[in-house]
Parts: C-alpha cells; structure tokens; sequence
C-alpha cells in the first residue's frame, strides 16, 4: 500500500509550482526564500492543513525539490533586449572584429580583499577546515577583461574606479584594434570616456551590454568578466574562435571574491596581461 497523502496530488502540484515561480513575499509571507517552516504556511494558507518540518521535509524530496543557493537577478533586466543582444547585436559585433581582425574582449571591474575565502577544501566530516592568514585587513581594485579566445588582460589599482581610472587602464595595452564589451556602470558611459575613445576610434571600440549589472545581478570572475545572460556558448566546432568565454558564475561586490591565487592564475593566462599598477 502506497503512503497516505495528505494533499491531493492537484494540491501538491499547485504548491510545487507556487515555489518554483514565486518567493515567500510575493504570497503575502515574510522573507524572499523558502524554507520548510514559509512553505508550511503557504499550504496552510491554502488549504488549512498543517505540517511539521520533517513533514513538510519528505514533501519536498517527493516533488524532487533540493535546498539550493538561489542564483540572483537584477529587476532592471528586460529578457526581450537580452534576447535582442544575443541574437543581433553580439553576431554583429563579431563580424566586425572578424573583418577588421580585431579582438573582442568582455570586461568589468572587481575589488580584492586580503581576508576573503573563497572556493572550497576537504575536511573531516563534522569539523570546518581553517585556512591561516593575516588578520590585517587591506584591498586593491582591478579592471580586468577576457578575450573571446581566452586571453586575459587586468590593471591592478588602489584608488575608487571612476572615468580617469577607466582611460588610464585602456591606454597602451593592446597590440592591435579592441571591440570591448562592458555592463552599463554609469563610468563606461561618462562623457570622459566618450570623448578619450573618440580620440581612439581606430585603437578601441566600447559596447554594452543590454543592462545595468547591479549587485542583485553580479558579474562572473576571473575567468569570464562577463554575463551569463548575454553571452551566447559556442553551437558548432567552427564557433569557438568568435564565440564568447564560458561563464564560470561567481559573485563580485564591494567585499570581493577573488585572492592573490586567482590573480597568480590570471598572469599565466596571457602573455599581453595588463600588469603595472596605476
């Protein structure tokens, strides 16, 4: 005999879909993720049956759901300019700096901290591994950029990113044209930067992303300065050339993701790395 169901399986569904297209606080609950305990309170809402935890627990695992780190979104999107970008403006973009040989790289900017963990490590079952390091707190800014090939390029910096920063690390880096790809930070707009690549037509060319990456919606790391959304994955054995990095989704943010390590890993990626400090 099968275990008895509470909820009709019409219920179940109607619950399992409430979770998957919503979050607590657009159902009139508090908090903007699901924990056992909101999702007990939804279904008593709709149907006046309540659950324990360890209840509601084997609910979720019969309806193949998993406690996750959501992946985060920007409200300021528009998924139609997205799509515009991926299918238009990106292939556009690419014959061009295909016909005038040119490099496309895909760039942001990330602040470094000294006392941020990041990635993972083998431990004992029970016991958080400790990783040793200075309790001196400092941080540096870079600017760093990846080509479609997987060339890296990054300028190291101590002061706060704005325009003047922004022309100084585009200056004298490249040994041919650059097609630059950039999220819309109001910097890679300013006047300041218009007017420098005015100057430069024939050195850089800046494009932009369809929208803002705010910090509701962070850039990826290291390896791929870009956006998940925006960039296309290769289709075919003939794209990879003219086809975006990968992305490798990371957070990045004023408290920052990224230690000497990865920057170590950035140096040995390209031969032509942006590596004098400003």
């Amino acid at each position: 005999m099968g275990e008895h169901q509470v909820l009709s399986e019409a219920e179940q569904a109607v619950v399992r879909q409430a979770v998957l297209d919503h979050i607590p606080s657009d159902l009139g609950l508090s908090s903007q993720l699901w924990a056992r305990g909101q999702i007990g309170e939804l279904i008593f809402k709709l149907y006046r049956v309540r659950f324990t935890e360890p209840g509601m627990g084997r609910y979720l695992k019969r309806w193949g759901l998993t406690f996750q780190r959501p992946d985060r979104r920007a409200v300021e999107r528009d998924p139609a300019a997205v799509r515009l970008w991926h299918e238009e403006t990106w292939p556009a973009i690419r014959a061009r700096a295909k016909a005038e040989n040119a490099e496309v790289l895909f760039g942001d900017q990330v602040g470094i901290r000294s006392d941020q963990v990041t990635g993972r490590t083998w431990g004992a079952k029970g016991t958080t591994p400790i990783v040793r390091r200075t309790g001196n707190r400092f941080s540096v800014n870079a600017m760093s950029a990846i080509s479609t090939c997987g060339r890296m390029h990054f300028v190291v910096f101590t002061e706060s990113f704005d325009a003047k920063v922004m022309c100084r690390c585009l200056v004298g880096h490249f040994d041919r044209k650059i097609h630059l790809v950039f999220d819309r930070h109001s910097a890679h707009r300013s006047k300041a930067v218009r007017a420098w690549l005015a100057g430069h037509e024939d050195q850089i060319e800046l494009h932009f992303l369809p929208f803002v990456l705010t910090r509701a919606e962070p850039p990826t790391s290291w390896s791929t300065p870009t956006s998940n959304a925006a960039c296309p994955t290769p289709t075919g054995p003939g794209t990879r050339p003219n086809s975006p990095p990968k992305p490798a989704g990371s957070s990045i943010d004023a408290s920052v993701n990224h230690t000497s390590s990865a920057a170590t890993s950035a140096v040995r990626t390209s031969a032509a790395s942006w590596t004098r400090p400003l």
